[in-house]
């Protein structure tokens, strides 16, 4: 498998614990069904688009227990055990799927604990590079959730800890227990509820994983300034949203995901859209609304 091509290395590199990876990954979330909940239609195709991401540069992949209730896991390691170097794979616990199109969070130790153990061994490796902390519990001591992923660090089950689906104040608290080196949460150009945490993580360097990358709704439509901007660069309006999120913050790492290798190719070419100040300045004035995901 290829290492970084010259065109996702242009959109740089950020520094997740020690381990530095290409500024532009890949949400494995849709190598799945439509709900998250089951396996794909395709599972030779959903293998094929895993291994063309990494042909193709990407070398951070971003996947949770929870998505085909832990076949995911296991899909991205029948596509790409052994591992390349190089190649990062992170996954999450704490959220659950009780049944399809319902989300729980649970954040018991002892659930964490079980989790990374079946983490460990559908992904086939000793230790997971970045464990995530999927949502945090409402139900549970908020020190002990983080607390038990401290103690799987400490205990080489897990080498750097992330965080999901918070505010500043979660993850000050958190880093008071721990090492935060990412925060994953839903942050496009359509949906900026989380502006202050990514100033917070750009302050201090953590870096800022937006899930659900791509804008939606008005923003791409025929008077948008996202269709402007494409037409102004030549890259199509998925890529723009891609490079304004890119030229955001230098600790940005979008995860967009696909099931199909040709809006793959098409999201790692992001990497090389380069926008003037003028058009980034110009897509941030573009109105704010909250696409669903």
């Amino acid at each position: 498998m290829a290492a970084s091509t010259p065109g996702i290395t242009r959109a740089g590199t950020v520094d997740l614990g020690g381990k530095i990876v290409n500024r532009l990954g890949f949400g494995a979330m849709r190598l799945a069904d439509a709900d998250f909940w089951g396996p794909p239609a395709d599972r030779d195709s959903a293998i094929r688009v895993a291994r063309r991401a990494v042909e193709l540069g990407v070398n951070f992949i971003d996947t949770a227990d929870s998505y085909s209730l832990g076949g995911n896991e296991e899909l991205l390691r029948e596509a790409l055990h052994p591992y390349p170097e190089h190649l990062l794979i992170a996954t999450k616990a704490g959220q659950t799927q009780p049944r399809r199109r319902e989300w729980v969070a649970v954040g018991r130790p002892e659930y964490l604990r079980q989790q990374c153990e079946l983490s460990l061994r559908r992904l086939r490796v000793d230790r997971i590079d970045l464990y995530q902390l999927h949502r945090v519990d409402p139900q549970v001591p908020f020190e002990d959730q983080i607390g038990e992923l401290r103690n799987l660090r400490d205990e080489g089950k897990i080498r750097a800890v992330g965080l999901s689906e918070v505010d500043v104040p979660q993850i000050e608290a958190a880093r008071q227990l721990v090492d935060v080196v990412s925060v994953q949460n839903m942050y496009n150009l359509a949906a900026r509820d989380w502006e202050a945490v990514v100033d917070y993580c750009t302050r201090e360097r953590i870096a800022f994983i937006p899930w659900f990358p791509m804008m939606s709704g008005t923003l791409s439509a025929p008077q948008g300034a996202v269709t402007q901007v494409a037409a102004e660069t030549g890259a199509t309006a998925a890529q723009v949203a891609l490079a304004w999120l890119l030229a955001r913050a230098d600790v940005m790492l979008p995860i967009p995901g696909t099931s199909s290798i040709d809006h793959l190719e098409e999201n790692v070419a992001a990497a090389g859209v380069v926008l003037t100040p003028e058009q980034i300045a110009l897509l941030s004035a573009s109105p704010v609304t909250t696409p669903a995901p």
